[in-house]
């Protein structure tokens, strides 16, 4: 499995503690920043790592700053993707389980790094349930990507 992962200043305190949990767990990853505490717009980073996932490069995305909110919004901007915002463990596993989210976004403002490791493992390790009704309807999210709303 590749990871992306990026954070704006308000999320840049789990980043050290993600990173050792991928080195622990052997999973590949790339950062695609902040790299300091310096204010920051989360869009940039946000668009980084879906655009990554969307292409295919990366199999999965996390995205945090100080909430969560800014950056799942910005993620679901993008084709192909589905960003689930989690602040706990059951929320990371259904937006997996029936809604194959590919990107979780999550505040660290909001969940201490102990609580943030919970959270990313479940979304990692949930599959997506493919059931008849779960599929059809992720299929007409994805339809949606295609219309022009007036």
């Amino acid at each position: 499995m590749k990871v992306a992962f990026g954070c704006d200043h308000g999320g840049i305190n789990l980043k050290p503690v993600l990173i050792d949990y991928f080195k622990k767990k052997g999973i590949e990853y790339k950062d695609f920043g902040c790299f300091d505490t310096a204010s920051t717009d989360y869009n940039e980073y946000a668009l980084q790592v879906s655009n990554a996932v969307a292409s295919g490069e990366f199999d999965k995305g996390i995205l945090f700053c100080g909430t969560g909110i800014g950056m799942s919004i910005v993620a679901n901007k993008v084709k192909g993707i589905r960003c689930g915002h989690c602040h706990d463990v059951f929320s990371a596993k259904m937006t997996r389980l029936h809604n194959d989210a590919n990107v979780m976004a999550l505040g660290e403002r909001v969940v201490g790094p102990g609580l943030m490791i919970e959270i990313v493992d479940a979304f990692l390790t949930t599959e997506f349930s493919g059931d008849e009704r779960h599929a059809r309807r992720v299929e007409k999210i994805k339809a949606l990507e295609n219309v022009n709303f007036k």
